[in-house]
């Protein structure tokens, strides 16, 4: 056992960031050994371990928000009658002339084919507003 009297003086480390940076990186790719990483630095696999979590933890802080999920409402052009059914209501004006519409907003890209509800494109655009 240590002799806890002895006045040992143990100076902890401070490693440039610029090092860390560039252990963790060789660290992150896929199949790179982070013991050996470590040796090659002089550092202690578990130091090159926590310096992983605190990176993984930054990258987390700082990504953009997850992505809002929008209902979505299929509506098929023909529906197979063997017996008669109600027929299917809808916002859609079928007499609209098809196009496509394509928008870009908040680095998300939409392609809408063929005619579009108004409010349902409006609730979309809203979302995707919102996401910026």
């Amino acid at each position: 056992m240590k002799d806890q009297t002895s006045g040992s003086t143990r100076v902890r480390r401070n490693h440039d960031p610029g090092f860390k940076d560039d252990l963790v990186a060789q660290s992150l790719v896929v199949g790179a050994s982070v013991s050996a990483i470590a040796m090659e630095g002089g550092i202690n696999a578990n130091l090159l371990f926590k310096w992983r979590r605190e990176h993984m933890k930054a990258m987390a802080r700082s990504a953009p928000a997850a992505a809002t999920l929008l209902p979505v409402c299929l509506v098929p052009d023909v529906v197979p009658t063997a017996q008669p059914t109600a027929p299917v209501v809808s916002g859609i004006n079928r007499n609209a002339r098809p196009g496509v519409i394509e928008v870009e907003i908040a680095g998300a890209q939409l392609r809408l084919r063929g005619p579009v509800d108004e409010a349902m494109l409006g609730s979309v655009l809203r979302a995707l507003r919102q996401s910026e």
